[in-house]
């Protein structure tokens, strides 16, 4: 029978209490979410069309999100982590609020990328703090689409967001279905 007293330290692990980010769960909310932003512009651009200048700054932005989508896709598949179960949930709500925040007009399109962007732009800063230094990879993805998504929200507001009808509760009821949605993929 091993003295635990002659052990030697591990300190290449954990400290007792110290907290490792859960990796998995972020990679599952980040590849959720931006699945969920390609719906959202898809529902955008299925009533604004592709000749508005409202409708071109989004297709932009729809392609920089599939590009984000591709990446968190590739990164599920390497490190075999689960994706969230709610998919079909973020197909359809999230193509169903991109066409209606469009039918209520481009302001309103904008106002919603202007909220949901700045929702992840926090939730993006949140994981980098957590992941410090221990995922290097992770962190740069993240820290990469920080920044695009800082650069639509940007975008949004430049191109009329805060004109919306009822900005303030339009933008603050988008920005709370963001949060709730991020809850509920971490887990689901």
């Amino acid at each position: 029978m091993a003295d635990p007293q002659n052990e030697p330290l591990d300190l290449a692990g954990p400290l007792p209490g110290d907290r490792q980010p859960d990796i998995d769960s972020m990679i599952r909310v980040d590849q959720a979410g931006e699945y969920g932003a390609t719906r959202i512009y898809a529902g955008q651009l299925a009533i604004l069309g592709d000749r508005s200048p409202a409708a071109r700054s989004i297709a932009r932005m729809a392609e920089q999100e599939r590009r984000h989508c591709d990446r968190f896709d590739a990164l599920t598949v390497e490190r075999g982590v689960r994706p969230s179960l709610l998919q079909p949930i973020w197909d359809r709500a999230g193509f169903a609020l991109g066409a209606a925040t469009a039918l209520m007009g481009p302001e309103a399109a904008m106002a919603c990328t202007a909220a949901i962007e700045t929702e992840i732009e926090n939730h993006y800063g949140e994981q980098l703090e957590e992941l410090g230094d221990t995922d290097p990879e992770l962190s740069d993805m993240i820290a990469e689409f920080q920044a695009e998504e800082a650069e639509h929200r940007e975008t949004a507001i430049a191109e009329g967001a805060e004109d919306a009808p009822a900005y303030p509760l339009l933008s603050g009821a988008i920005r709370l279905g963001c949060r709730i949605a991020i809850a509920a993929a971490k887990r689901i």
